[in-house]
Order: structure tokens, then sequence, then C-alpha cells
């Protein structure tokens, strides 16, 4: 009998946080605002939509991303916490993707017609968790989560 509660527990415990890891109600990330699976969706979101512009690691793709081009407009920036993002709360940055960055002085162009709500919001999970735990509590001390 024991031997069989602990086969049925290898079998069981990987099923049931498979299961966990799914639902709607998954625990968020350990002093973060967001779930392991909204970073997952992030992923996708922002590989296929956001990564030729800023890099795969959101770690952007022009050294000198404040410098202007020659066109007078500025380089895509990278998002992973080495430029300004963290500075700006939540609702600027879902504000700027949906809008794009054109009234910015930059080229990205708006995503309200191209990614819902979610699709926005798992986006920046995916960017925000490349931030170290300083740069993140910097962002939530300015008020990063209005």
């Amino acid at each position: 009998m024991i031997k069989m509660t602990k086969i049925y527990l290898y079998l069981l415990v990987p099923i049931m946080f498979f299961i966990e890891g799914c639902s709607e109600n998954e625990p968020p990330v350990k002093d973060r605002w967001y779930t392991p699976l909204q970073i997952s969706n992030g992923a996708s979101v922002f590989k296929k939509h956001c990564a030729s512009c800023h890099g795969d690691e959101a770690q952007g793709l022009i050294s000198d991303w404040r410098q202007p081009l020659s066109d007078g407009s500025y380089p895509p920036p990278p998002l992973n916490g080495n430029a300004h993002a963290w500075h700006h709360p939540l609702s600027v940055l879902k504000r700027t993707i949906q809008n794009g960055g054109i009234p910015l002085g930059g080229k990205m162009p708006p995503f309200n017609d191209k990614l819902n709500d979610e699709e926005i919001k798992s986006s920046i999970v995916f960017f925000q968790n490349k931030w170290n735990d300083k740069i993140y509590n910097a962002w939530i001390e300015r008020g990063g989560l209005k």
C-alpha cells in the first residue's frame, strides 16, 4: 500500500501543478503584481509584436536610444529596466502601447487595433519580469501600479 501511495503521489503532484499553473487564480510571482502565466503569455505577444524593435529580451537594439535618428525621431528604447520605461506607471505604459510612440517623438505604431487589453498587459508583464528587484521596487515606489 505504501509503494502504491508513493507512485500515486509522483503521478498526481505534477498533474495538480499543471492544472493549478493554468488557473486564473494562480498566485503572483513573489513580490510582483503578475503571475507566471501572464509572463508566458506576454512572451508570445512580445515576440510577435514587439521584439523586432525592442529585442527578443526587451534589451533594445540600438546602444544609444537617447540619440535621435537622422529623421529626428528616437529609436525604440530597451524595456528591460536599462532605459526609462520603469519611470512610467502601468497606465502610461498601457496608453503608450495603445496609442503608439509617435506623439512622444518615436515611431512605434499604435497597437489598440491589434492587441486587446489582456495582451497589452501581458506584454508589459513580459518586459517588467526582466527588471531587477531594485528597478521594480523603484517603479512601485513611484506609483507604478496607477
